[in-house]
């Protein structure tokens, strides 16, 4: 499982540390994909393949579904790690989660995301994380 927050910089040519804790679970290859919230998604191989194969299942008649299935794998790219557990972040990823030289990368479950420190800070901050809010509107969705 994928948990925890971690900060780590950006080096001049779009690299970073991918904490050691997720290199175990994510492998050595894996894919980098434009998030909601304008962050970037990580998955393992085998998390992308179940991402894709309910991607897969909209209906290509739906524009909302098309948009949808377009934005993940337009933007999506496979990422190598390197011998110093290194991976290099597209420039257009980067451009898209405002990524420059401070990065906040977050464990949620299945997934990576890797935020801008800038834009974490906005979304932790944010009047609309009323997390009590939130979790009352959970029982909707069964949790």
């Amino acid at each position: 499982m994928l948990l925890g927050e971690y900060r780590h910089n950006v080096d001049t040519k779009g690299r970073v540390s991918v904490p050691s804790k997720f290199r175990e679970d994510l492998g050595q290859s894996f894919v980098v994909t434009k998030g909601l919230d304008n962050c970037l998604y990580l998955y393992s191989k085998s998390e992308w393949q179940t991402f894709e194969n309910k991607l897969k299942e909209l209906p290509i008649t739906n524009q909302d579904a098309r948009s949808f299935v377009r934005f993940f794998f337009a933007g999506a790219a496979e990422c190598e790690v390197d011998k110093q557990g290194r991976i290099n972040i597209p420039q257009n990823l980067r451009e898209y989660a405002n990524i420059q030289k401070d990065v906040v990368i977050v464990g949620v479950s299945t997934r990576v995301e890797i935020w801008s420190s800038d834009n974490w800070n906005k979304y932790t901050n944010s009047d609309s994380l009323d997390v009590s809010k939130i979790a009352s509107q959970m029982s909707n969705l069964g949790i």
